[in-house]
């Protein structure tokens, strides 16, 4: 009889490493994410600037809350609002797939065309303030530009909130470090305070901004692309849009 020859399994591949997994997903069709959220973008301008210029209906003026006399006026914190032009590809620019990526428009679609058709029947803006902005460089452009109306809800708050739990969810599955995570929730905290330290809203606004983003980003984890087999095999099924 001849003596049984041992069979050597072939070892198994290292899961990768949370920088790799990150790194993928950011060099996954770049140019598409940042040609397409450009353009994403200026669309959703052109119909906010039209509303904010044509209002369709009277414009309610939204009231002070006892936290919006408590809250100066913080110049400094102009960078932080602006920067949310920067933190908003960021999301896109995490998912993997081409199916995750056009999922992911439709989600942040219905959020912003929500907004919109918030504005277009229920036009709002913030109480005249005696502010001087002469002093502070970019705050004249900023209320040439982005004038005080479409004020509730906060788009500016939506966004941010929805790109802030979709990057949170990315990081997680990652197995990111626990500090990335924490930084996420900072910069949308910054975000979401500036709005009100800039005067562009309100707190009405802000708590109306998160209610709305939060509507589309919590059911947008669930209703999105199957999960996928290790090795970045996508799932293979009858279903495209998976509930997990």
């Amino acid at each position: 009889m001849h003596s049984p020859i041992p069979l050597q399994m072939a070892p198994q591949a290292p899961p990768p490493t949370w920088t790799a997994d990150i790194w993928l997903r950011i060099r996954r069709h770049f140019l598409l994410k940042a040609v397409g959220t450009t353009a994403f973008t200026w669309l959703f301008f052109i119909g906010y600037f039209h509303l904010l210029r044509n209002p369709a209906f009277p414009i309610t003026v939204m009231p002070l809350t006892p936290l919006d006399h408590l809250i100066p006026f913080q110049p400094y914190t102009l960078g932080a609002y602006l920067s949310l032009w920067f933190y908003v590809g960021i999301a896109p620019g995490l998912q993997l797939t081409f199916r995750e990526l056009v999922v992911y428009g439709l989600w942040i679609g219905g959020l912003c065309l929500t907004g919109l058709g918030l504005f277009y029947f229920w036009p709002t803006q913030i109480p005249p303030l005696a502010i001087d902005v002469s002093g502070f460089p970019g705050f004249a452009m900023l209320q040439g530009v982005d004038a005080a109306g479409n004020a509730c809800p906060s788009m500016h708050v939506a966004v941010s909130i929805f790109t802030a739990i979709r990057i949170a969810h990315v990081l997680r599955e990652a197995g990111t470090p626990a500090l990335w995570r924490v930084l996420n929730w900072a910069w949308f905290a910054a975000i979401a305070y500036s709005t009100l330290a800039v005067k562009q809203h309100v707190v009405l606004d802000v708590v109306a901004g998160a209610l709305l983003g939060m509507a589309f980003a919590l059911p947008s984890l669930y209703w999105r692309p199957g999960k996928r087999f290790p090795g970045d095999i996508p799932h293979v099924g009858a279903d495209i849009i998976g509930h997990h």
